[in-house]
C-alpha cells in the first residue's frame, strides 16, 4: 500500500496551498463589494436628507407666505378698554 506524500503534509479534509489563496481573493472581493454598497447607501441617504430639509422649508415657506385661516387681533384705538362696560342699574339705586 502506497501513501502519498500530499496527503501527510497537508491531511486529507485540507485545501491546498493554491485553494486557500482563491478563498482569500473572494472572500476580499466580497468585502469590497459591500464597502462599496455602504459607500453608496451613505451617499444617498445624505443626499435625501439635503432633499428633505429642502422640501421642508419650502414647504415651511409656503405656509407662512398664506395664511388664510389666520385670525389676527382687533386693535382697539388708544384710551379705550378691551371690553366697554356699560352702566348698568344695580337694586340699591331707586
Amino acid at each position: 500500500m502506497k501513501i502519498q506524500r500530499d496527503n501527510l503534509e497537508h491531511g486529507t479534509g485540507a485545501p491546498r496551498r493554491s485553494e486557500g489563496g482563491f478563498a482569500t481573493f473572494i472572500f476580499i472581493v466580497l468585502l469590497s463589494i459591500m464597502l462599496v454598497l455602504v459607500m453608496a447607501e451613505s451617499t444617498a441617504l445624505f443626499h435625501l436628507h439635503r432633499e428633505v430639509k429642502f422640501l421642508e422649508q419650502q414647504q415651511i415657506k409656503r405656509l407662512n407666505a398664506s395664511q388664510t385661516n389666520f385670525v389676527g387681533r382687533a386693535e382697539l384705538p388708544l384710551g379705550q378698554d378691551a371690553q366697554q362696560r356699560v352702566p348698568t342699574k344695580s337694586k340699591d339705586s331707586k
